[in-house]
């Protein structure tokens, strides 16, 4: 039997939680390193994942199959497509640069403080959350991969309402209080959404009689397995409710901004740059392999729902005065133009959220790191506190703006290229469509720059004079993504290379192909 490759890769970090945890009260900083290293070891057996990943090869490789629950036709089925390993490798990739960031995120608070911070906690909780994402990626059983789709809002509600951002200048009663009722708003919303999905997954069972996703998706390609319109409708439904919660997609966005804001700037990141893709994921592995005519049937409302997510997060961002919320808005606008690619249903649209949805991960961690360390330094997380910061710490300046042009897609940063695909994409079948979105770009650029504006140019305020530039580990944390940034933006033909054969596998399950161009003949 070959080596488990995609098992051991999603358990590394889920063993790393459980030693993180056992380290002694005492023990902070070994638990700290702890957590760096099964950070890194799992990056490095991702990147083995994606070295022995084929492009041209099967569509589901190292893959993996075990009888789990026999009963009910429960397996324990792993394999992993173009996107798959793309997210996977990302994942990995963003972990290690999290824990670094959050090096001293969970430390003891102040002597007399009420609030004790146990840091093997916080870290155990973030490779546990690591451990679950990468699970859902490679989860080809239906069932196997809604248990982790669940399991993975539990360490996300302890690392949100736990572990919040010291940035209050309302009192630790008022913050802890923002904190929980963020918590549980991102648990009721992603709760309501799992429990709609675990209704369509009995009815799926009903209709198909196991969960096996490469099983179902070849009955029904071979007509072998039938479903009326209706029941097929109707459990469409249900797994997309649940995935457009988790994406986050307008109008079931509203936990993102609470959450963002009320987290850690590594929790932030881990939110937005890492669960979220679980829910846009979900809607290419998902949506459109099992429920093919559904996906079709529902694409214009979808649509019209994505757009709304561009227009409306990006001018919430831009009347925002927090900088988390900002982000956050911005990242809601963002996901929409995602949406939008995976169901434009041309080849060129779901590349480029594919690729969007790597990118995104990159530039958000860089944007919202930095704001992290902004933040920290400053003790505010609101803009008007701030002004001039880029002369008393050019370097901490000068990330940040590379982390807000990558926001707003400029030419050159990776973001710009799957931006690219997405609206050309779209254009090519619901020009309307794509026209209304791009007031997005001339938004994002709006919130951007004036956010850089605000905190960076300008006077300096007698409150940031004093403000320390990037320490060493803090270069650490975002040079290296933004070197990532820039080879993206100017060779992204590594990831387009792996995922455009497994985006023109999903483009054939809903039997669509891309339009023709419309040519003029010669006069």
């Amino acid at each position: 039997m070959s080596f488990p490759l995609l098992t051991a890769t999603a358990a590394l970090p889920a063993i790393g939680a459980i030693a993180t945890a056992a380290v002694p009260a005492a023990k902070r900083t070994a638990a700290k390193w702890l957590a760096l290293l099964f950070s890194l070891a799992t990056l490095a057996l991702a990147v083995t994942v994606l070295v022995r990943f084929a492009p041209d090869g099967d569509r589901y490789q190292l893959t993996e199959s075990h009888s789990w629950i026999a009963d009910f036709g429960v397996r324990y089925e792993l394999g992993v497509d173009g996107i798959g390993v793309a997210l996977i490798a990302l994942t990995a990739l963003l972990m290690p640069f999290i824990v670094l960031a959050g090096w001293h995120d969970a430390d003891p608070l102040e002597t007399g403080s009420r609030r004790w911070r146990p840091t093997q906690g916080f870290f155990a909780l973030i490779l546990a959350v690591e451990a679950m994402v990468i699970i859902s990626f490679a989860a080809t059983d239906v069932f196997l991969f809604y248990i982790f789709f669940e399991a993975m809002l539990i360490p996300m509600y302890f690392l949100i309402g736990g572990f919040g951002d010291r940035a209050h200048k309302d009192g630790e009663e008022k913050a802890a209080t923002q904190r929980s009722y963020a918590a549980v708003k991102f648990l009721l919303y992603n709760l309501a959404g799992g429990l709609i999905m675990l209704a369509a997954v009995i009815g799926l069972y009903v209709v198909a009689g196991n969960f096996s996703l490469t099983e179902i998706a070849q009955a029904r390609a071979n007509g072998e397995l039938e479903m009326a319109t209706s029941t097929e409708r109707w459990l469409f439904l249900g797994f997309f409710f649940a995935f457009a919660v988790k994406a986050p997609l307008w109008p079931l966005h509203t936990w993102l901004p609470n959450a963002m804001q009320e987290s850690t700037a590594p929790v932030a990141v881990l939110i937005t740059a890492v669960v979220d893709k679980v829910g846009t994921f979900a809607m290419l592995r998902f949506c459109l392999q099992l429920f093919p005519e559904a996906s079709k049937w529902a694409t214009p409302v979808i649509l019209v729902l994505a757009v709304i997510s561009i227009i409306y997060g990006a001018l919430l961002a831009v009347g925002q005065r927090d900088i988390k919320r900002l982000i956050a808005y911005a990242s809601i606008s963002h996901f929409g133009f995602i949406v939008m690619g995976i169901f434009a249903m041309t080849s060129q649209g779901q590349s480029g959220a594919t690729l969007y949805m790597v990118n995104h991960g990159i530039s958000t961690a860089v944007l919202m790191l930095i704001a992290g360390f902004l933040i920290s330094r400053r003790g505010s997380r609101l803009i008007a506190d701030f002004g001039g910061v880029q002369k008393v710490a050019p370097v901490l300046a000068g990330t940040f703006l590379i982390g807000g042009l990558a926001t707003l897609s400029l030419p050159g940063l990776a973001p710009f290229v799957s931006e690219f695909l997405v609206l050309v994409g779209t254009f090519t079948r619901y020009p309307v469509i794509g026209i209304i979105a791009t007031f997005g770009i001339v938004l994002a650029a709006l919130y951007t720059l004036v956010l850089y504006q605000r905190t960076m140019t300008g006077p300096v305020k007698p409150e940031v004079a004093a403000m320390p530039d990037l320490r060493v580990r803090e270069i650490a944390v975002v040079a290296p993504l933004v070197v990532l940034l820039v080879f993206l933006g100017v060779y992204p033909k590594p990831v387009t290379d792996i995922v455009n054969p497994a985006v023109k596998q999903t483009l054939s399950d809903v039997q669509k192909k891309d339009p023709q161009p419309e040519v003029e003949a010669a006069k």
